[in-house]
């Protein structure tokens, strides 16, 4: 089976066009649907031949598509000429229709929506976008990539007060809430991080950038601890390759420390070795780091093709 989170500088990973509506297949989905969501949200229509309820939806897919001029992308997935797109995803019925933006997943639907529920949801999504009726626009995305530079050039503190000032215009923006959580996750701030998360509503914290921070918040005090003893679990690892504990710990010590590529190839070894130990806790926790990192993160492409070559080795 070939992964389809393929490397974006292979040929066949390349974008095709810029158009607003196309066809993506499994060596193309990371160039036209991940990478593509960087500034626009991309709208991924999960179909097949035979289902009726799909023939109805798509056109009214590509109506809506075209009168947003530009704002979101529409793509399509035949689920029968792609099955490792819809096994990753998940997809268990079609229609189903899946919204990526920042490289993320962040809304979507299964079965055919009446026409007037569309419109809601496509206004949803350029809301989301900065674009719909109340949205910042362009500012509101700069403001927001201008925050996520700062947390990732080490700069919490600029990027709290740019989040900070994204909320106090729209106190629903999840992303600045995530933002935000992240910001108090790296000055060690883990209750704070923690009261913001759970003063969510429900519909807010459901988005899939907030499950990331929580994650990436829950990774941070499970490896609190284990900080300290970074250097006795490398030592000891080093000394008993075999001892998948004790690099299990180091892996969560490592992610907690900053050395996320080091953690990752840990808990890859331990997988490499043994598949199943401790009831596959090696890949969960793999998993858990993937969603923290988020879906578009070089680490965790690179990572879910290591991985998917160790299972279907």
């Amino acid at each position: 089976m070939k992964p389809i989170l393929n490397d974006p500088s292979s040929g066949n990973g390349a974008p095709q066009s810029e158009a607003p509506v196309k066809d993506v297949s499994e060596a193309t989905f990371v160039a036209d649907v991940i990478e593509a969501s960087g500034k626009t949200p991309v709208i991924v229509d999960f179909w097949a031949p035979w289902c009726e309820p799909c023939k109805q939806l798509t056109p009214l897919l590509e109506k809506f598509t075209a009168q947003a001029k530009g704002a979101v992308r529409l793509v399509k997935v035949n689920v029968d000429e792609n099955p490792a797109i819809s096994r990753q995803l998940r997809i268990q019925s079609v229609p189903a229709v899946c919204v990526f933006f920042q490289g993320q997943p962040v809304d979507g639907f299964t079965g055919a929506l009446p026409e007037s529920r569309l419109k809601d949801f496509f206004d949803r999504v350029l809301r989301r976008a900065g674009t719909g009726e109340g949205g910042g626009g362009e500012s509101l995305s700069q403001a927001l990539e201008q925050a996520k530079a700062a947390l990732e050039e080490n700069d919490p503190a600029t990027a709290t007060e740019l989040y900070s000032n994204i909320l106090d215009t729209q106190s629903d923006n999840a992303d600045a809430v995530a933002g935000l959580v992240r910001c108090h996750v790296a000055t060690g701030d883990h209750e704070q991080a923690r009261g913001l998360l759970t003063s969510l509503e429900e519909q807010i914290a459901s988005a899939p950038s907030i499950v990331a921070a929580l994650a990436a918040l829950e990774l941070a005090e499970q490896g609190q601890q284990s900080v300290d003893d970074l250097p006795r679990l490398e030592k000891e690892s080093a000394q008993n390759p075999g001892a998948h504990q004790v690099r299990f710990d180091l892996a969560v010590a490592q992610f907690a420390s900053g050395q996320q590529e080091a953690a990752l190839k840990s808990l890859l070894e331990i997988i490499r070795h043994d598949k199943e130990w401790n009831e596959q806790a090696a890949r969960l926790l793999l998993l858990k780091f993937f969603k923290a990192l988020g879906h578009a993160h070089p680490l965790t492409v690179a990572g879910r093709q290591s991985l998917s070559t160790l299972i279907f080795a």
